[in-house]
């Protein structure tokens, strides 16, 4: 059945994090990781490791904690109230998954304990130059020479790149749809170069070429073939994930966004008391209420073995649709000034676009949910 009540330790796991973000993520961190060639808010990483956040989800044998998605949600939620500048998602999530999926023991035994310690930053490189997020979005050749591979093509929107020690790269080995591997690349290999790309989120990525790059065959994760399959199911639970941090900066945006309609003035009295402004801030309330209970309906699925394949993309695509629906409302309800730069909103309302684009975007999380719904009429 589920329980929407958390445990004492998940609300204990809420506080410590919050108070963690509160003391290393305050705004002023956020903004001096804005365009940063590194973008790790460092102190706020070292304090995650330090209290094994980092290691949250992944296995106990591997140095992690053996948490559920459910206690990931609740993570994901202060980091996304926080708009925290940390590879959580792509280190220890995504690169960790793929790995856990399909990695062989050596590359397990190499990776995972630095990933859950934070000494290691592994981060996928994924998304192609005027590529989509299907299959055939990955262009970037991988083809056998001796008793290796050599790539060659370009990935762009490869965040923290410059603070990786290894990339997970897909490559096309095949012309079929899913000939795709995954494998394991050093960032500073002969024939890697990169070049950081400003987005509307201010977070850090980096288009990165690959020129003649030699891999040996054991930098391959999982079979032949296989590097679709594997990251779809890496995708899977880090969606769920995705949709916590809009979830939480949703609800922050809300709440700084109440507070303006209380304290700001017209007409000698305040906003929130016309009509129009708290029909839109009650409108807003609600949705990102729903938005977090199929969140948690999500991390409860994969927590009790059920699958995720709709309700993952279905939980993504509606928290960052909320995201970016609720700071647009917020905009509004600060007027011009919420546009400014010393104003907080706009981090959010920036970070709210650059999110609901990120790891499937609007049109990919609604073909996903499409195919799984269609799949089980």
């Amino acid at each position: 059945m589920l329980d929407l009540d958390f445990t004492d330790e998940q609300e204990m796991l809420r506080e410590m994090v919050r108070g963690v973000c509160e003391q290393h993520c305050s705004v002023e961190v956020v903004r001096a990781n804005e365009d940063d060639p590194i973008g790790v808010a460092s102190e706020l990483w070292a304090q995650l490791a330090e209290l094994g956040l980092l290691g949250l989800m992944l296995p106990e044998e591997h140095g992690g904690a053996g948490s559920t998605l459910l206690d990931g949600v609740i993570l994901y939620e202060e980091l996304g109230r926080a708009l925290a500048p940390v590879p959580h998602l792509e280190s220890c999530v995504l690169a960790a998954g793929a790995l856990l999926y399909a990695g062989s023991d050596e590359q397990i035994a190499a990776w995972l304990p630095g990933i859950s310690a934070g000494s290691s930053v592994v981060v996928p490189a994924w998304l192609e130059p005027g590529n989509g997020y299907t299959p055939r979005g990955v262009q970037l050749t991988a083809r056998s020479a001796g008793d290796g591979f050599v790539l060659d093509g370009a990935k762009a929107h490869v965040r923290f790149a410059a603070a990786a020690d290894q990339l997970v790269v897909l490559a096309r080995t095949g012309e079929l749809p899913g000939d795709i591997d995954l494998f394991l690349v050093d960032p500073k290999a002969s024939g890697v170069t990169m070049e950081q790309q400003m987005t509307v989120g201010s977070d850090t990525q980096y288009r990165v070429e690959f020129s003649g790059v030699q891999v040996a065959a054991s930098a391959r994760i999982g079979d032949p073939g296989s590097g679709w399959v594997t990251w779809s199911k890496a995708m899977e639970p880090a969606m769920v994930l995705l949709a916590a941090q809009a979830n939480g900066g949703a609800e922050h945006a809300l709440e700084i966004t109440n507070q303006y309609a209380k304290d700001r003035e017209q007409f000698d009295k305040p906003l929130g008391a016309f009509q129009a402004i708290s029909h839109y801030l009650a409108d807003a309330k609600t949705n990102v209420d729903g938005s977090k209970l199929l969140t948690y309906e999500a991390a409860w699925a994969e927590s009790t073995g059920r699958p995720l394949r709709r309700l993952a993309p279905m939980s993504k695509l509606f928290a960052c649709n909320t995201f970016r629906d609720t700071t647009a409302m917020a905009q509004q309800v600060f007027g011009g000034v919420g546009f400014t730069l010393e104003y907080e909103i706009q981090l959010y309302f920036r970070r709210a676009k650059q999110l609901q684009l990120s790891f499937n975007d609007t049109r990919r999380c609604e073909e996903l949910v499409a195919d799984a719904v269609l799949e089980t009429a």
